[in-house]
């Protein structure tokens, strides 16, 4: 199958998934009602993704009431940003726990030897340790159970550069051109860490987690459940291949996919100062973490909560 796009783009010759004028999509799944929020105030920093939360300290023992909208909110906005979270790891556990349980990451004591993985993890960059991350992903979709969000705090950053950067899947969904649509909205890929995490690893690491971790698969649209939305649930990092599909077409569906998930238009970009928090749903949007500050120190900390199975539209 060959991949083009809707009739009013405008495409270069040397680029065709080149487009030229707007780009807008949905903020939210359509049906979905625009309510005010009353318990603290919300700052957009993109027209789809992205939000600036002020006028609450995060901690566990935040009222019911404001963690009912901060949940409307992080499925509306897929990014929360607070700042000036002067916050300790163990306030920083007790508000992730209020979203579920922690996560356990099982490669965890090989990227960051000496720290539980169930605890509030310090990651630390610099000249000897150099950052990685800039890859866009959403986290470990290699496991049956991906992620459902992160919270990220920053504690010590470069004067300049080490950026994040989220991207909205729902609106790179929802910009595809109707025919790609109907063609993935049934497809599964596979996903799997052999390439990513396993490229770090001894040997005997690989071989006592290969059979614990097999490759998995999962939809390339995923729905949320509590919304109905409709995300792109392929990444660069994780996703090996669409099933279903030749080689060939497999690698060049995931090209335009990956290429059109990347347009400014889907993304919001995060200037770190200390004490500020990121809290993503890693569901609904892939990040990357800008790798431009060699050799400057960046100290970040951070817990993410575990997910569920991923559901596709014929489930």
């Amino acid at each position: 199958m060959t991949y083009a796009l809707p009739a009013t783009a405008v495409p270069t010759p040397t680029d065709p998934l080149a487009c030229f004028g707007p780009i807008v999509a949905p903020r939210t799944a359509t049906g979905t009602e625009d309510r005010p929020y009353e318990l603290f105030t919300l700052d957009p920093h993109s027209p789809t993704i992205g939000a600036e939360i002020s006028g609450i300290r995060l901690g566990g023992d935040l009222p019911d009431e404001v963690m009912a909208e901060l949940r409307r909110a992080l499925l509306e906005w897929k990014v929360l940003f607070f700042r000036d979270q002067d916050i300790s790891r163990a306030e920083h556990r007790a508000f992730a726990a209020r979203w579920g349980a922690l996560e356990q990451h099982p490669f965890f004591k090989y990227t960051q030897p000496g720290q539980s993985d169930i605890e509030v993890a310090t990651l630390a960059k610099d000249a000897t340790a150099v950052g990685a991350e800039n890859i866009w992903h959403n986290d470990v979709t290699w496991h049956e159970f991906p992620s459902f969000a992160a919270v990220l705090r920053a504690v010590e950053i470069p004067a300049v550069g080490g950026d994040t950067l989220w991207a909205d899947m729902g609106a790179a969904y929802d910009l595809l051109p109707d025919d790609i649509k109907t063609h993935i909205d049934t497809l599964d890929a596979e996903h799997d860490w052999i390439k990513s995490f396993g490229s770090g690893m001894p040997q005997d690491a690989i071989d006592m987690l290969r059979p614990k971790f097999p490759p998995v698969t999962h939809p390339v649209v995923r729905v949320v459940p509590e919304t109905g939305r409709r995300v792109l649930f392929v990444n660069a990092a994780f996703t090996q291949r669409v099933l279903g599909v030749s080689e060939s077409e497999s690698n060049e569906l995931l090209r335009l996919l990956y290429r059109h998930a990347m347009r400014p238009e889907f993304q919001v970009r995060l200037r770190w100062k200390p004490n500020t928090i990121a809290f993503w749903d890693n569901r609904t949007c892939q990040h990357y973490a800008s790798s431009d500050y060699f050799p400057a120190r960046r100290v970040m900390e951070r817990i993410s909560i575990v997910g569920d199975k991923p559901i596709g539209i014929t489930a």
